[in-house]
């Protein structure tokens, strides 16, 4: 069976150029294309390619909108982004949106017709030239979220929580940092309250997979 395949580029001669590529493989059949966000989504929905090859800079909305809703209604559709640009800032957005490929418009004829054959088969890839911005900013993310954990607690609670976690009882805390011990109490009940947990136990498991002692040692 031949790959159904949808181009979408708002230059013609990018389209008419990636058609009379990609024509020339005899598993391939071009079944439609489109110039703009609109028209990829109805032609997507009317046409059901397997592959649609979307550049993500549109006239009327972005490529990523248009793969979202391609995918959405349409889950077994893949996407694969076109970009001019390889540090293109719109690369992790365009990955959550579901595309399944990201390659730059620079890509070779034989790579590209690898790409859509990988993609067919269910898998991922993205341009070896952008994968460094990939891990960047799943990093950067990752460090947001993580930051993001301990955000509702003050120093002083941070403090303890992290004193919890090494399996420190009330009184050691109170003789740690100075304070009474009713004191330290009262900050492990407001503790458990702005992370919504109802242990000491809960807290030192919810700090240890946020990783708290890597904000620890920062200090």
């Amino acid at each position: 069976m031949r790959l159904k395949i949808m181009i979408v580029d708002d230059h013609e001669v990018v389209r008419v150029g990636l058609k009379t590529l990609l024509a020339r493989h005899a598993d391939f059949e071009i079944v439609g294309e489109a110039g703009n966000a609109k028209q990829a989504i109805e032609q997507a929905a009317q046409l059901k390619p397997a592959v649609v090859v979307m550049d993500i800079r549109l006239p009327d909305r972005s490529g990523i909108e248009a793969c979202r809703e391609i995918i959405a209604q349409s889950p077994e559709t893949k996407v694969i982004m076109l970009t001019s640009y390889a540090e293109d800032e719109m690369l992790f957005d365009a990955i959550a949106a579901g595309a399944s490929g990201y390659v730059l418009k620079q890509i070779g004829s034989g790579d590209l017709v690898n790409a859509l054959e990988r993609v067919a088969r269910g898998e991922s890839l993205v341009d070896p030239s952008l994968m460094q911005k990939v891990f960047t900013q799943v990093r950067e993310a990752s460090r947001r979220a993580e930051d993001a954990s301990f955000s509702k607690l003050s120093e002083q609670e941070f403090k303890i929580l992290a004193l919890i976690t090494e399996g420190k009882t009330n009184r050691e805390i109170a003789e740690r940092i100075f304070l009474s011990e009713k004191t330290i109490r009262n900050y492990v009940s407001a503790i458990l309250s702005k992370l919504n947990l109802s242990s000491r136990a809960q807290a030192a498991a919810y700090a240890t997979q946020h990783r708290i002692q890597d904000y620890v040692s920062r200090e």
